[in-house]
């Protein structure tokens, strides 16, 4: 489960604008709301936890941390605002103090037993800040300081605040605030030379100077792929350099090779990665990476260690040592100088040996623990993780197996539990386990002792309770508010230090506004009001000065009076201060937050009748009608009179009532024409013989599986498309005739209507968006089960365009028909394909496959 935790700079300076207008702050914002959709492309996305800190003091820079769900998350990113110093190392030790909170709780780091990589958070911490100057209440500083005191009890455990699963990426924001006229350089991004880079350096992390929005969404793009599970190693060579390889492969010694000059692969501070197991989801391992010491009874404290081991690796070439159901771990090297230099050597059937220094007990560079092997297709360079001093073990488990058939004599049991005696003690217990899956015999005893004294266990123990109470601390201050002055200091500025309330005038008007007797000057202290504080009832809302009465202007004297006699009798129900004006005064980003509202009402009583449908409560108007059964919108021009009106079962039907719906009036040339029954006057451009079908445009008579599919394609429409305009008999997007059958079509109405004069003309713009609601029709009917194919050589009958625009709809048709693996349709658009004219086939062959 990764962790991406978001350090975003809230310090003043983030409040500078670009040349668009918009903050960094708002630059940042968005740049976080962009990583989150990029990542979601990702499956392995769902199970990302995301964490927010600021510059905020800790412990309220904390703004989403464990417990925050993701809707907290983007709700606390959207309200932060940019005020403060720029206390960067403040906040990336609150940051890391936050990763690390439940690590001594659940044993992750594992202190002196070894490191396990199958063991790890993987966290990224992503900062997003603008590189100005680090400032703090003691001034500006040039570098950057990590505070050395940290309240996360076992801190002092590991030198650095960061651990090696967690990496750190900056993007420092450096977009101009006039239009550059310069063209963009394309390429990669460069890093950034504020501070924090060496800080992203040092945790296996990098920084990006950050230009243009360009630039940023290409970060975003490479951050999103540094996304891995893994973790970051010390690579360092020992010894003499390997010798060089000859074009036919082989070493040539006549080569020198200069052993003692700094090459870039010879120290690397690169990721390996530790890939979860395809069926539990969660790495799996055998084998840790020793410690960088040898544990012991006598040890009063465990040393601190490194985030990053150290691993030291020989150039001399060694033969890759394993054996059957001997259990190793396998790990991939992120692409660097060390992994290029070994892969150009195309050298996959030998290995260097790696080993970290003052892990045996004997030996300062103690035994080798695994090896540094390239794949055999040379395409990566891998860790091959093994038992302790593996050149030992392996010969003594593999003549075990096959000279002493697991039954072994004197003279192996000596050799093995010498073997035993340079292997640290926490190999123990991997190497119990390792023989029981091989089907050896217990060779080792089961009283194991782990190499640590009871004092040292004891401590982390102690710490362990110590890191449950510090975490409950930390996350139960977790989106809280630093704390507010209680009130507001008013200065008294009456000189004598008589109070304003002894003022004959003030008491008068006093006296006229509320209508009551004024105060008795027996009952008043001259000292009450001597340096009083006004006391803020709700902490939320922002206290506000006293105003000069000269300052309010005449027009708004009237409406002041109004309220400061509201406030003073109480005659309100509202807050003090609060008049019902201001109850209406509502930022813009809180007008839309109907559900807030909705909160506060009280429940709705139960539905008188259950088994009717629930009304949709929808935004504005709880009223609202779903008009997607209207086929007609009525702000069209090209019909008037009574809508559809839906028939509710039981209702009866009267004769009047039917030839009412019968019964149609058209528009046309400026007149009105009575249309009843499929026949109109004589001034009117429907002859007689028009059928019955095209009265259901307006009328009841239809089927009611033809009138789905009519509903569907009147929606589809734009309303230009239906809008008949004077002088022009014909509706644009007639064609679409999908009530109709292949043979109605044929019908002398249709053919009227396609031959009829002053035909307005399609234009492009208009065939395009007919197209676009086609294809969209296309995929629907594709989709649909059923060998009812009619639908769809109609639509595509009504493809506008040349020919060659005709054929790309067949193709499209076919592919989509591939996709839902409809074999017989897929036939009949191919015999259409090859057909001239791209006319549409028979009717028995459409026929035959419904």
């Amino acid at each position: 489960m990764p962790i991406l935790l978001f350090l975003i700079d809230t310090s003043a300076s983030m409040n500078q604008r670009t040349d668009l207008g918009t903050s960094y702050l708002d630059i940042a914002k968005g740049a976080v709301e962009l990583f989150l959709k990029l990542r979601a492309r990702d499956p392995a996305s769902r199970g990302d936890r995301y964490m927010l800190v600021t510059y905020d003091e800790p412990p309220y820079c904390i703004k989403a941390g464990w417990k925050e769900n993701h809707a907290t998350f983007m709700s606390e990113l959207k309200n932060l605002q940019a005020s403060g110093l720029t206390t960067l190392g403040q906040a990336l030790r609150s940051s890391f103090d936050l990763l690390n909170l439940n690590r001594l709780i659940s044993g992750i780091d594992n202190y002196g037993q070894g490191r396990n990589p199958f063991f790890l958070e993987p966290s990224i911490l992503i900062t997003i800040t603008d590189g100005n100057k680090l400032t703090s209440t003691a001034g500006v500083q040039e570098e950057l300081h990590l505070p050395l005191n940290s309240p996360l009890p076992g801190s002092e455990l590991t030198k650095e605040p960061f651990r090696w699963d967690q990496r750190l990426f900056a993007l420092v924001l450096r977009l101009p605030g006039v239009a550059s006229t310069e063209p963009e350089q394309l390429g990669s991004v460069p890093t950034d030379e504020s501070a924090i880079t060496q800080m992203c350096e040092v945790t296996g992390g990098r920084s990006y100077c950050v230009r243009t929005q360009r630039m940023l969404n290409q970060c975003l793009e490479s951050l999103v792929q540094k996304v891995q599970s893994g973790v970051v190693i010390n690579f360092e060579k020992t010894g003499p350099d390997p010798l060089p390889i000859g074009e036919d492969g082989l070493m040539d010694s006549s080569r020198p090779s200069n052993s003692f000059a700094a090459q870039p692969w010879h120290s690397c501070h690169k990721l390996i990665y530790v890939r979860p197991n395809s069926k539990t989801g969660v790495p799996v391992g055998h084998w840790p990476i020793p410690e960088s010491f040898w544990p012991d009874q006598n040890l009063p404290s465990l040393p601190p260690r490194t985030s990053h081991p150290v691993v030291r690796f020989s150039c001399i070439d060694c033969e890759p040592m394993v054996i059957d159901k001997l259990p190793f771990d396998k790990y991939e090297l992120e692409p660097s100088p060390l992994t290029q230099y070994i892969l150009e050597r195309k050298s996959p059937h030998t290995c260097w040996q790696v080993f970290v220094t003052s892990s045996g007990k004997y030996n300062e560079l103690g035994y080798p623990f695994g090896y540094l092997k390239a794949s055999t297709t040379l395409t990566c360079v891998n860790l091959f993780v093994m038992p302790y001093n593996y050149p030992v073990l392996l010969p003594l488990l593999d003549d075990l197996f096959k000279v002493h058939k697991l039954k072994p004599n004197l003279k192996w049991r000596q050799a093995f539990d010498s073997y035993l005696k340079t292997l640290p003690p926490y190999y123990l217990l991997p190497l119990k386990k390792a023989l029981r899956m091989m089907g050896a015999p217990n060779l080792i005893s089961d009283n194991l002792d782990c190499g640590l004294s009871y004092s040292v266990i004891s401590y982390l123990k102690k710490l362990s309770q110590q890191t449950k109470l510090e975490s409950e601390r930390i996350l139960a201050s977790v989106g809280k508010k630093p704390p507010q002055e209680i009130g507001i200091k008013v200065k008294n500025h009456s000189g004598g230090g008589m109070s304003l309330t002894h003022n004959k005038n003030f008491r008068k008007l006093l006296k006229e506004i509320t209508g009551e007797t004024a105060l008795r000057l027996t009952e008043l202290n001259t000292k009450e009001f001597a340096g009083f504080q006004i006391g803020l009832l709700n902490k939320d809302l922002k206290p506000q000065t006293y105003r000069n009465a000269y300052d309010i202007p005449r027009r708004g004297l009237l409406d002041q009076l109004t309220r400061m006699r509201s406030n003073l009798l109480k005659t309100h129900k509202f807050i003090v201060g609060q008049d019902e004006d201001s109850l209406h005064s509502v930022p813009v980003a809180q007008m839309g937050n109907y559900q807030e509202y909705l909160k506060t009402l009280a429940s709705p009583l139960r539905e008188i009748d259950p088994d009717q449908p629930k009304r949709l409560h929808t935004f504005g108007n709880p009223f609202k009608q779903d008009k997607k059964g209207m086929m007609i919108d009525e702000a069209d021009e090209f019909v008037a009179g009574p809508q559809n009106k839906v028939k509710r079962p039981g209702e009866p039907s009267s004769p009047m009532s039917s030839k009412r719906r019968r019964n149609a009036t058209v528009i046309h040339d400026g007149h009105e024409e009575k249309m009843e029954n499929g026949q109109i006057t004589p001034d009117g451009f429907l002859s007689k013989s028009a059928p019955s079908e095209l009265i259901n445009m307006t009328g009841d008579l239809m089927p009611p599986n033809q009138l789905d599919s009519l509903s569907d394609d009147f929606t589809s429409l734009s309303r230009d498309e239906l809008i008949q305009k004077p002088g022009i008999n014909a509706f644009v997007g007639g064609a679409k005739n999908c009530s109709l059958s292949v043979d109605d079509q044929k019908d002398p109405v249709a053919s009227t209507l396609g031959t009829m004069p002053n035909t307005l003309q399609i234009t492009p713009a208009m065939a395009q968006g007919i197209n676009a609601d086609i294809k969209h029709q296309l995929m629907k009917e594709v989709r649909k089960f059923g060998r009812k194919y009619e639908r769809i050589f109609i639509l595509l009958e009504e493809v506008q365009g040349p020919l060659e625009m005709k054929k790309q709809f067949v193709e499209f048709t076919i592919k989509e028909a591939a996709r839902f693996k409809r074999r017989v349709l897929i036939q009949y658009l191919e015999k259409r394909h090859y057909k001239v004219h791209l006319r549409l086939p028979p009717t028995s062959d459409i026929c035959s496959c419904m």
